[in-house]
């Protein structure tokens, strides 16, 4: 049997979903349930921290908790890299995440600055550099419309990308196809990538910078990116609002011992 906080959270979502409370409306206050027999004040408390947590709502002193403006956008997991879409297409990867989503975008909903910057130890570590070694750094900030989703920097070697596309700080995607068409252009193909998460508190610059509310919590985001030789030709960090994306994985479920056996 599902907790009483937990019973009481879907049949709020369910409501939600259904158009009772539409985007924007105020959800009950905490006593007024409590009066109404739905629970204790910490089995509602629970209840809205969990839609809170599944970006159905925003709670904020003096506001109360509210229904979300947006549903959270579906955060493509390997499709967003398919070749076709920016090899072939123009299809970058946060453009990706809306189509699959239904939502629109504009190209210039991605602002950037380009610098040279020393490594970082995580930086350095993943291009096999010296700390403190120059790297390019491809610092993105992507918004839906007026709401920032997340920020993205990558580091590249110098060899690698000096004199492309990727160091020219104009806003928007670096040209049609995006940083790994012009990866591609330039020799270097991407293979294969390994993508880290981390949850964790939102710093106060990261806050101010995607306009959480205090508290809110983030999605931390390494990505390693690498050429068939094994060669690392991105590294890049982003840090996403944890409830305005919906992270989703489709792939073949590997079979290791099979392939052992050919």
């Amino acid at each position: 049997m599902a907790p009483k906080w937990r019973e009481l959270a879907d049949k709020l979502a369910e409501q939600i979903r259904n158009g009772d409370y539409g985007p924007g409306d105020q959800l009950p206050q905490i006593r007024e349930l409590v009066e109404a027999g739905e629970g204790s004040k910490a089995t509602v408390h629970a209840a809205y921290k969990a839609l809170e947590a599944e970006g159905l709502v925003t709670s904020s002193r003096g506001h109360g908790t509210v229904v979300r403006e947006r549903a959270p956008l579906k955060r493509v997991g390997i499709a967003r890299y398919d070749k076709a879409k920016w090899r072939d297409g123009d299809e970058v990867a946060f453009i990706a995440d809306r189509v699959a989503s239904g939502r629109a975008f504009k190209r210039n909903e991605q602002t950037q600055s380009v610098s040279r910057v020393p490594a970082t130890a995580a930086v350095a570590a993943a291009h096999g550099l010296p700390e403190g070694a120059d790297v390019y750094a491809r610092a993105r900030l992507v918004r839906e419309g007026d709401q920032p989703t997340h920020t993205l920097t990558s580091y590249y070697r110098p060899e690698h990308v000096e004199g492309t596309r990727i160091v020219d700080p104009t806003p928007g995607p670096a040209g049609k196809g995006g940083g790994f068409r012009v990866l591609y252009d330039a020799g270097y193909e991407i293979d294969h990538m390994r993508e880290e998460l981390f949850a964790r508190a939102a710093k106060p610059e990261e806050a101010d910078q995607l306009k959480l509310i205090p508290g809110e919590w983030v999605v931390e985001l390494h990505r390693t990116t690498y050429t068939a030789d094994g060669t690392v030709v991105e590294f890049a960090i982003g840090v996403h609002a944890a409830t305005r994306f919906a992270w989703a994985y489709d792939f073949k479920v590997p079979d290791s011992a099979a392939e052992e056996s050919q």
